[in-house]
């Protein structure tokens, strides 16, 4: 007679018989080792006998039996829906703390896990196809049942990583009457190309993560983005379908910019700045002469031209320690560097001491208020007052200079029309008589309220890129985007889900 196939269910069954029910188990499709927590090729016999006899497995009983007068917990076998909770929870936190998987492979850090927790270590590819998609869902659904009915406000931005690709990442803030509100990164997508039917495509692409059943085109109340062309014209674009949506360019960004048109009106100190940073830069021997000169003095300060407010607390800085600066930097030699010979042939301009003492008199609050806009928690109002302070400053700044900037600043400020709105809703919220009526028809009542915390700068949007470029490092270039987009959500939104 033929032989008769065994099933699979049988298979499975006998090796858990043969092998100890107290190390492997089944559900009928896998076999499934309780001292590894892994789950076992079956297909042949020898499979199973080379999994016993694997060093992890070995390891694993030993400390079964170091355990022997402890209670040990029943194991769950590994199916589409079980995972190992340890597995689950150490994934999460090296993905929060940004701490890259193949660590776990450093056979101290893994030996050291191993004998504190008493648990078997999965390998790097096991946790990678298991455990960080679930991390990710996990996180992703928290967000989506905490926002689930209540009003939003968005942000979306974008950026050129080290890759080239045109990455945007989309903020999604909930709207509280009580108390501020919390915010989330809900999507990080790379672009064909940075314009406006690309950005609106990823805005709706967006909430439809939030709202998978369907978007409540009428919880979204605010969209904050920078002042780019392409970034107005999506925000138009959008408004005719998010009617109660009001569409502002980030206040913060704007002062940035004016803090460019201050920089643009000081070419000396622009030159003093520039230069100054570079003496001190992998040059020990200037830096130990600088110590010794200017003594508890820090070093000068290496403004981002990109970073809001750098290059005026640079100015602010040279300003403070003028004396100081000038006689470290007279003290070196002119031909050791170029930036040396430049700084001492600008130092000697009688006009640039009074230029630094022009910036710190009428514009060195900017930088304060700056980031005071980037706090989080203030209320519409409290921001709204921080950019007033700042227009009456700008304005009684003296001479051409101060007029060409305040011109700049109410350039800017003029163009950003969903301002004047916030301007009026928060005065309807403070108990004051707007000064005209250019609310959106279709905000109700109820909708004004919600806007007591709402914020007016895109700056968390900045600080996801910031996490975005700590992930993708050159050490961590070979990443796949998809892989980049769950570690990000997961590490920006682990705050949150842990508190939950």
């Amino acid at each position: 007679m033929p032989k008769v196939k065994t099933s699979k269910s049988n298979r499975l069954t006998k090796y858990v018989n043969e092998f100890g029910k107290e190390f492997f188990s089944t559900d009928g499709e896998i076999l499934f080792c309780k001292i590894c927590e892994i789950k076992v090729a079956s297909e042949k016999k020898f499979t199973v006998v080379q999994h016993i006899s694997r060093d992890k497995h070995v390891q694993g009983l030993r400390r079964r039996e170091l355990k022997s007068d402890q209670q040990v917990s029943t194991m769950q076998f590994i199916n589409e829906n079980q995972l190992s909770p340890f597995s689950y929870d150490l994934t999460n936190a090296f993905l929060s703390a940004n701490i890259p998987l193949n660590k776990l492979e450093n056979p101290i850090l893994k030996g050291f896990l191993e004998k504190y927790t008493n648990k078997s270590i999965p390998d790097r590819s096991s946790i990678r196809k298991n455990y960080v998609s679930k991390c990710y869902n996990n996180t992703m659904n928290k967000i989506i049942q905490y926002a689930a009915d209540k009003k939003i406000w968005v942000s979306l931005d974008e950026t050129t990583d080290a890759e080239g690709r045109f990455v945007a990442n989309f903020i999604v803030g909930t709207l509280e009457v009580g108390c501020p509100g919390k915010t989330f990164l809900l999507n990080c997508e790379v672009l064909e190309k940075a314009n406006h039917s690309t950005v609106a495509k990823m805005f709706n692409n967006s909430l439809s993560l939030l709202w998978p059943g369907g978007i409540q085109y009428d919880n979204v109340l605010l969209f904050v983005s920078d002042a780019a062309p392409y970034m107005v014209k999506a925000g138009k674009s959008i408004q005719s379908f998010y009617s109660k949506m009001i569409h502002v360019t980030c206040i913060a960004h704007a002062l940035h910019r004016v803090a460019e048109e201050i920089r643009g009106n000081f070419s000396k100190v622009d030159k003093l700045v520039s230069n100054g940073k570079k003496i001190f830069l992998k040059a020990p021997s200037r830096v130990e002469k600088f110590r010794e000169i200017a003594k508890g003095i820090p070093l000068p300060p290496q403004p981002v031209i990109t970073r809001w407010g750098t290059w005026l607390n640079a100015s602010i800085y040279y300003c403070e320690h003028f004396e100081s600066i000038k006689e470290v930097v007279n003290a070196l030699d002119s031909e050791d560097a170029i930036s040396i010979k430049k700084v001492q042939t600008v130092i000697k301009s009688s006009s640039l001491h009074r230029n630094l003492i022009y910036i710190k008199a009428h514009f060195g609050t900017l930088p304060e208020s700056i980031t005071k806009l980037e706090t989080r928690g203030q209320t519409l109002s409290e921001s709204l007052r921080v950019l007033e302070d700042i227009r009456v400053l700008i304005n009684e700044a003296p001479n051409e200079i101060g007029t060409a900037i305040n011109k700049k600043m109410e350039n800017v400020l003029n163009k950003n029309k969903g301002l004047k709105i916030l301007q009026n809703i928060s005065k309807i919220i403070n108990g004051e008589k707007p000064d005209e009526n250019n609310i959106p028809e279709d905000i109700t009542t109820d909708d004004i309220s919600h806007f007591k915390y709402a914020p007016v700068s895109s700056v968390e949007v900045e600080r996801s890129f910031s996490t975005y470029k700590s992930i993708l490092s050159d050490q961590r270039r070979s990443f796949l985007f998809e892989n980049i987009r769950q570690h990000i959500i997961i590490q920006c939104n682990s705050d949150f889900v842990q508190n939950e």
